[in-house]
C-alpha cells in the first residue's frame, strides 16, 4: 500500500486500458465464471476452484495458481509476463472484525477460525454480489477494490451496497446481535492496480496514499458502522440527510478528516 512505482508508459497504458473495461474479451470471461456457482474462486477473473465448476476450469486449463493461490494460473502467468499497472479512479472496502483478540481468546483454537471461515464466506458472497475485485483475505480483514472493468462508474455505489451486504450478513440489525462484529471503511478516489513482484511470484494489489485511508477507516469504525468519505457519498449519490458527520484524527494523517456513517443494529457476537 506504500509508493506507486515507476513503469514503462506503454505497459501502464496497457493495463489502464484493461482496468477501465477497455478490453472486452476480458470482460467477457468474468461475466461468464461469476455465475458459475463455486468457491473460493479467482478473484480477477472468477473462475471457480472447487466443485462441478472447478473441475470444468481444470479441464481448460484453469487451477489456483502455485505462488498465490487467490487468482488462477492463467492469471498469475499473464500477470506474471506481463507485470504492471496504472493509476486509475476506483472505490475501496476494508471490512475488519472488531475485538478480534477477544474472540480469538474466547472462542480458542478450534471455534474461532471456523468463525473466521464464515466471515469470509459471507463477505466474499456480498463482494461477488456488488462485482468487487476481491484484494485479499486475511486475518480478521476483508479488503476490495472496486474497479470500472467490474463496476462501471459506479464503483462508489457498488462498495457501499457491498459493505451494507456485509453488515445484513453478519447479523447487525438482527434482534439477537450480529454473530461476528464488523466494522467497514469506504473511500472513493484513485490508486495503482495491477500485479508486481519479482523472481517469477507476482501479486495483484492496490497502492497508494487513498488505499491507506481507507485502512484507517476502517480502523475507526466500530462494529455495525460503515464510514465513509465525502467522496464516496458524493459519488454514490446518498443524501446527507440521516447520516453522521464525524471529523475524526486519522493515525498518520496532518489533518482532520470530515466522514459520514452508516450504522446498523449491534450487538454482543453469538
Amino acid at each position: 500500500m506504500g509508493d506507486i512505482p515507476e513503469l514503462d508508459p506503454q505497459v501502464t497504458e496497457q493495463w489502464r486500458s484493461f482496468l477501465m473495461g477497455e478490453t472486452t474479451p476480458f470482460h467477457r470471461v468474468q461475466r461468464v465464471f461469476r455465475h458459475i456457482p463455486a468457491s473460493p474462486r479467482c478473484r480477477l477473473c472468477y473462475a471457480p476452484f472447487k466443485g462441478p465448476g472447478g473441475a470444468v476450469m481444470r479441464i481448460v486449463g484453469r487451477a489456483p495458481a502455485k505462488m498465490n493461490p487467490s487468482i488462477c494460473d492463467v492469471c498469475e502467468r499473464r500477470g506474471r509476463e506481463h507485470p504492471g499497472g496504472a493509476v486509475v479512479p476506483l472505490s475501496m472496502l476494508f471490512a475488519d472484525i472488531r475485538g478480534s483478540t477477544a474472540l480469538a481468546e474466547r472462542l480458542g483454537t478450534t471455534e474461532y477460525p471456523r468463525l473466521i471461515a464464515r466471515f469470509y464466506d459471507a463477505v466474499t458472497a456480498e463482494l461477488l454480489k456488488q462485482n468487487a475485485m476481491i484484494d485479499r483475505l486475511l486475518g480478521d480483514e476483508a479488503v476490495a477494490l472496486f474497479v470500472p472493468i467490474l463496476t462501471g462508474k459506479k464503483h462508489a455505489e457498488a462498495a457501499v451496497e457491498a459493505a451494507r451486504g456485509i453488515l445484513k450478513a453478519t447479523g447487525h440489525g438482527d434482534g439477537s446481535g450480529p454473530w461476528v462484529p464488523v466494522g467497514i471503511g469506504v473511500h472513493t478516489g484513485t490508486a495503482f492496480v495491477g500485479s508486481l513482484g519479482s523472481a517469477g511470484v507476482s501479486d495483484f494489489t492496490a497502492l497508494g496514499d487513498d488505499v491507506n485511508l481507507t485502512a484507517r477507516l476502517a480502523s475507526v469504525a466500530a462494529a455495525g458502522e460503515i464510514v465513509m468519505t465525502e467522496a464516496t457519498r458524493t459519488a454514490a449519490g446518498l443524501p446527507a440527510d440521516g447520516l453522521e458527520m464525524r471529523s475524526l484524527e486519522l493515525k498518520g494523517r496532518s489533518t482532520p478528516a470530515d466522514v459520514w456513517v452508516i450504522r446498523t443494529g449491534v450487538g454482543a457476537a453469538k
